[in-house]
């Protein structure tokens, strides 16, 4: 049997740190990087006697993603303990959410290869807090148990079973990202775990309805991992049910050294866990007045922002896509157009190919960008009003990125301003038509092709300043037999 005969199916829960200034039951820090344990207080640590309160911004925020996803937010939520032991979990249970999740019932629609849309259905996202985390490397032969990270506010992010490649998987991935990133409710940072991602991967005969028996791949924390931990897991099902054998329901860890995953434990079932209602929270209750406070606060998403892209400045889809990739870009971008008096569809290359190439090269973002929205507009509206040409304006983005000042500033310091005077310009050419006779006489004589070198020439006499449109015409105009 080959691979297409065997149907994948993958669901994926997402693990979204929400950002808090504080911890989801207590008032202790959430700050990244901190010395370990220093921000571990006794409510995390499960002291006799204290009592978990909800931190209500993660609340928000919850509420928040559910309106993004149009799914339906619970009137009544209730936090359970889900019960395992492990070291990094101090109390020996999680509190979470179970039978009843502040968010149900959404959906995320993502785009395919070949340009069609998918939806994707949001079964649940519920808050819950998170572990500790272990260190194996710190000391030698033993490992540490670092509590910083309990009680951190998730959103754990669980999606139904509807996705059936390792590309639509990464597509769902990064449309989810971008969108906790823009609602402003996680910063997405991968590599600290802000935003991590278990794989549920089963495989069965194509045509069949019910489903195989699926692994659980736990904290993937790229899009890259993603792609090659499911890639692997589907082939090693195929291989082990194609040999004869069957496969286990267990977690499973991704080795990004190895692009493989190895089982880690056999999967717990959720009567395992033990859940109860949490004796020392009540139920949140959520009014229609509190949503629609919350819904006051939304931003405009991706997907609006890049459809308002396409219809106001009349942006290719492509480059409104871009554009639209991070808030902190479109911001910029609207900047630049507001402000510049340039046309919307210039400004948008000067923003795709010349700033986020400089950046790209510079390892910056956006955030970071030595050239300004206000720089950036300087650049272009001195292109409009014609003051310099776009080829000496890549020479002053060059300069702006050196740290030289804004547009006006390195125009005037290197004299660039473009030459609009036609007889300085009729007195360059006819000095080139002069000194070429050779290539004068054999473009009269119709080697059209020579017209290129006649610009370059009559370009290279005025030091690039004469105004490209005005040339173009004088040459035309004088070249002729």
């Amino acid at each position: 049997m080959s691979n297409a005969n065997w149907e994948v199916v993958i669901g994926l829960e997402v693990h979204c740190q929400l950002m808090t200034k504080t911890k989801i039951f207590s008032g202790a820090a959430t700050a990244y990087g901190a010395e370990p344990n220093t921000q571990a207080d006794t409510v995390t640590l499960g002291f006799p006697g204290v009592l978990p309160v909800l931190n209500h911004d993660a609340l928000q925020m919850a509420v928040k993603f559910g309106l993004a996803v149009d799914a339906q937010v619970a009137e009544r939520s209730v936090f359970a303990r889900k019960h395992y032991f492990y070291p990094d979990l101090p109390k020996g249970y999680q509190i979470s959410q179970y039978e009843l999740p502040i968010v149900a019932n959404g959906h995320l629609d993502i785009e395919l290869a070949d340009g069609s849309t998918k939806r994707i259905g949001i079964t649940r996202a519920h808050m819950e807090e998170d572990a500790g985390k272990s260190v194996h490397d710190a000391y030698a032969g033993q490992s540490g148990i670092d509590l910083n990270r309990a009680g951190t506010p998730l959103l754990e992010i669980v999606s139904e079973p509807d996705i059936r490649s390792s590309a639509e998987a990464v597509s769902y991935l990064k449309k989810l990202h971008q969108l906790v990133v823009y609602l402003g409710i996680c910063d997405g940072n991968m590599q600290e775990g802000s935003f991590r991602c278990d794989c549920n991967v089963s495989v069965r005969p194509r045509g069949q309805k019910e489903f195989g028996t699926r692994t659980e791949t736990k904290n993937v924390n790229s899009f890259r991992y993603v792609e090659k931990a499911i890639e692997y897991e589907i082939e090693r099902q195929i291989e082990v049910i194609e040999s004869g054998g069957k496969i286990v329901q267990e977690t499973r860890l991704f080795n990004p050294d190895t692009g493989e995953t190895r089982s880690m434990r056999s999967k717990e079932n959720a009567n395992d866990y033990r859940y109860f209602p949490d004796p020392d929270l009540l139920p949140v209750v959520v009014t229609a007045a509190d949503v629609a406070r919350v819904r006051s606060t939304m931003p405009e998403l991706p997907e609006a922002k890049r459809n308002r892209f396409v219809e106001q400045y009349g942006l290719p889809k492509y480059d409104a896509t871009v554009l639209t990739g991070e808030a902190a870009l479109a911001d910029y971008y609207e900047a630049v157009v507001s402000t510049s008096g340039g046309d919307p569809k210039t400004c948008a290359n000067w923003v795709i190919t010349d700033l986020l190439g400089a950046l790209n090269k510079l390892g910056k973002e956006i955030g970071d960008s030595p050239v300004t929205a206000p720089m950036l507009a300087g650049l272009v509206a001195r292109i409009a009003d014609k003051t310099i040409s776009g080829k000496i304006a890549k020479d002053v983005f060059e300069a702006m990125l050196a740290g030289e000042g804004d547009a006006d500033t390195i125009i005037k310091a290197k004299g660039l301003v473009q030459i609009t005077d036609e007889s300085a310009i009729i007195k360059a050419i006819e000095d080139v038509m002069a000194k070429n006779p050779g290539q004068l006489a054999e473009y009269r004589a119709g080697k059209d092709k020579l017209f290129g070198f006649f610009v370059g020439q009559a370009m290279k006499a005025t030091q690039g300043k004469a105004n490209p449109d005005a040339l173009n015409r004088l040459l035309k105009e004088k070249l002729a037999p």
